[in-house]
């Protein structure tokens, strides 16, 4: 299909994603009580009542929350009681119990499947608490696990450690992590290792890492700086050739023309254990492309997409990474704010290639979240694509992988990160 000259201008509003609370509470003793209870009867056979309150860990991103009990009754001479619980029941309901392992079985946000949760230094009643039951309060997962990865490291697990997924796990094993890990097409077969993929330890000198120190870049053509071996040199490189899109991809924008074809896609396949004390996830990325501003809403424009399987509510067709008129990433999303006249101006897109071998833009850095139930496994594809024909390259850059463990609801919605300066 023959190109032809149209230019849209105008990008669409912004999108507000929900905030979560958190619950949580640590245990004593063998019998778990939990909470003040009441006064014992005068001969030891009286029911006392009474109320009581047991705080813990709690934050306000990702770690932690608080539990409020309820009194209740005693007999004899001792007090009431919120929480006790049997040994051989699950009676938190978080799919284990304390003869499972289970340290704390009046709180599902502590199972030995659950990630560690650091206590808001700002609440004065936040406890410190074992959220994993491995006896050692806060030992938090490795910040950094992509140090010194290479450029062109092949190893999928690799990849997945460059977007900060630092721990890996096993089918048979109760903890959470990655299960697997793959370079893939589009549609989710197995796709050999090439220029398409690299580990980048930053995106030209004002772009650097979320999390660690490297980013995962996935490209219609070659992910590399100009000045990397492999680099393409050029605003188009061929790579996989034709593909075959994920149902319901590529996504139409709403006015703008479709197209059903797909080129040079690739994609990090990657199958997850949630926490048991998880609700949602994040993760943060960038997306770059040749086709501005020249192919601005028409058939030709690239997409990039985090398809989830199974689809969470709030999803299209499984892809969590949209704007909030259900744009999908292209060069039509809201957020393309990095180019001559935009908000975000060129900076991002020095030493980059976008810079130089054509005219071009981006966005900044955004954050995607989803839900996700604790202890459930999932897959995320994060999938990049020429539409259309093969000329016109995109890139994208993909980092930051965060679990959120502070309760509350999760809402699927993407947004940017706003500028630390």
């Amino acid at each position: 299909m023959k190109r032809s000259h149209s230019i849209l201008f105008g990008l669409i509003g912004l999108l507000g994603i929900a905030t979560a609370s958190a619950a949580g509470c640590n245990a004593t003793g063998g019998s778990r009580t939990f909470g003040g209870g009441g006064e014992g009867g005068d001969d030891g056979s009286g029911n006392g009542s009474g109320n009581g309150t047991q705080q813990s860990s709690s934050t306000t991103d990702g770690v932690g929350g608080s539990f409020a009990g309820v009194g209740g009754s005693g007999s004899g001479g001792g007090t009431g009681s919120n929480c006790q619980t049997d040994f051989n029941v699950d009676d938190d309901g978080d799919g284990l119990t304390e003869a499972a392992g289970d340290c704390n079985d009046c709180d599902a946000n502590v199972s030995p499947g659950s990630i560690e949760v650091l206590k808001d230094p700002n609440d004065p009643m936040a406890q410190d608490s074992d959220e994993d039951c491995d006896g050692t309060i806060d030992n938090l997962p490795p910040a950094s696990c992509d140090d010194n990865l290479a450029l062109d490291n092949a190893e999928p697990q690799n990849g997945a450690r460059a977007i900060d997924l630092c721990q890996f796990t096993t089918p048979a094993d109760k903890t959470w992590g990655v299960l697997d890990a793959k370079y893939v097409r589009a549609n989710g077969q197995n796709a050999a290792y090439g220029p398409n993929i690299g580990i980048l330890s930053n995106f030209g000198p004002n772009v650097n890492p979320q999390g660690g120190t490297r980013v995962l870049g996935l490209s219609s053509g070659h992910a590399r700086l100009p000045s990397q071996a492999g680099s393409c040199g050029m605003l188009t490189c061929y790579t996989t050739g034709a593909g075959t899109a994920p149902n319901g991809f590529p996504q139409d924008v709403p006015s703008c023309p479709g197209e059903t074809e797909i080129n040079d896609d690739i994609g990090l396949d990657v199958r997850i254990r949630s926490p048991r004390n998880a609700t949602g996830y994040k993760f943060n990325f960038k997306f770059y492309s040749f086709e501005y501003p020249e192919w601005l809403c028409m058939s030709y424009n690239d997409q990039f997409i985090a398809l989830v399987t199974p689809p969470p509510m709030g999803s299209i067709n499984g892809n969590i990474s949209f704007d909030k008129m259900t744009n999908p990433v292209s060069v039509n999303v809201a957020f393309f704010d990095v180019c001559p006249g935009c908000p975000l101006g060129t900076g991002e897109l020095s030493g980059t290639g976008f810079d130089s071998w054509d005219d071009a833009g981006g966005t900044g850095w955004l954050a995607t979240q989803a839900p996700i139930k604790g202890g459930e496994e999932f897959s995320i594809r994060f999938a990049i694509w020429d539409t259309g024909d093969q000329a016109w390259d995109s890139t994208a850059l993909v980092d930051g992988f965060q679990w959120i463990a502070n309760g509350g609801t999760v809402a699927v919605g993407t947004e940017p990160i706003p500028d630390p300066k």
